[in-house]
């Protein structure tokens, strides 16, 4: 584009407002991007301000001989497979939990946080890639963002440059210094490896309406510590996991039992619809009983599928409450504001 070239000529003079120009468009596409390589929030954040600083102190190596966006994608890529490589010495997490019951699984992906639907929606509705628009949310799913992270650094980047952003095999060799054929190879392993790892066809997830039908009526349940509601929501097979720790309580009696224990042990609490990941979630308050405050408790992001003639609760994943925050949620809550 003549714009973007004239704003490159501006920003390789040095002008610092022009590449923010060029950047700032690109901004929420290439977090969404280090968010889908490295399955948490908070390191994305840190991913981004790493590419953009590069990208800046970078500039005169820029040949144009791919778009401004290529080019800042390629430099996202490569940072974060370097921040995975520092990730892979990160502490593994006990599976026993002291006050907590028995866990009958335990997840293969811990490392996640979940995405505020708040913040997809920023990313433009024209953003290039060939999936159609239910695709495209199924991409930022917390199940397809946990799968992804089981495959290698370098496997995962091929999966996403080629299968959710649309780069062509000699583009995403080009960014990862490699060859189309070592990216065909390496992609046909990483479908393999997906196909295996997520759910099959019949089991997709319930429509908008009744997952968010379905969100509603756990939140109420739950409020009223009504135990047998809760279960009858509940898929047979369904999993309760709390990342980054390994645990899952999977079916619906061990599920029971986590939610007695657990989460009815919280005096009083109120619940916040929220989205993450383009899935119905809640952001909870508990009661604190000495200040009667209200006290940001964690997030719990649903994942629904189609059964019958309506739907059921597959999976309820919790996430602390420092997750609150990207949801521009208060610690304390001023007052009885929802329930």
């Amino acid at each position: 584009m003549a714009d973007e070239a004239a704003l490159l000529d501006l920003a390789l003079s040095g002008d610092e407002a022009a590449f923010t120009a060029i950047v700032t468009p690109l901004r929420r596409e290439l977090h969404v991007h280090c968010y889908r390589m490295l399955g948490s929030f908070d390191d994305a954040d840190d991913a981004l301000q790493e590419t953009l600083l590069a990208a800046w102190r970078g500039l005169g190596s820029f040949e144009r001989r791919s778009s401004a966006r290529t080019w800042l994608y390629r430099i996202a890529t490569n940072t974060c497979l370097n921040l995975l490589r520092a990730a892979a010495r990160r502490p593994a997490r006990a599976l026993r939990l002291p006050g907590y019951p028995e866990p009958n699984a335990h997840a293969e992906t811990t490392w996640l946080q979940p995405y505020p639907d708040a913040l997809l929606d920023e990313l433009p509705a024209d953003a290039p890639g060939p999936l159609e628009l239910a695709e495209r949310f199924d991409s930022v799913s917390l199940a397809f963002t946990a799968a992804i992270q089981a495959l290698t650094p370098r496997a995962r980047a091929v999966l996403v440059m080629r299968d959710v952003l649309g780069f062509s095999a000699a583009e995403t060799a080009a960014m990862l210094e490699s060859t189309p054929d070592a990216v065909a190879m390496t992609l046909r392993r990483a479908r393999a490896a997906m196909r295996d790892a997520r759910p099959p066809a019949q089991a997709r997830p319930a429509r908008a309406e009744e997952s968010a039908r379905l969100a509603q009526a756990f939140a109420a349940a739950l409020a009223e510590r009504d135990i047998d509601t809760v279960v009858r929501l509940l898929a047979d097979d369904v999993r309760f996991s709390m990342p980054p720790m390994p645990a899952v309580w999977q079916g619906r009696e061990r599920a029971a039992a986590f939610l007695s224990h657990v989460a009815f042990q919280v005096p009083e609490a109120l619940f916040v619809p929220v989205g993450a990941n383009r899935q119905p979630a809640l952001a909870v308050y508990a009661r604190d009983a000495a200040s009667e405050a209200w006290r940001a408790n964690g997030v719990l992001v649903i994942t629904t599928r189609a059964a019958g003639g309506g739907g059921e609760i597959t999976a309820v994943t919790r996430f602390d409450a420092s997750r609150m925050r990207a949801f521009g949620l208060p610690g304390i809550l001023a007052g009885l504001a929802w329930r």
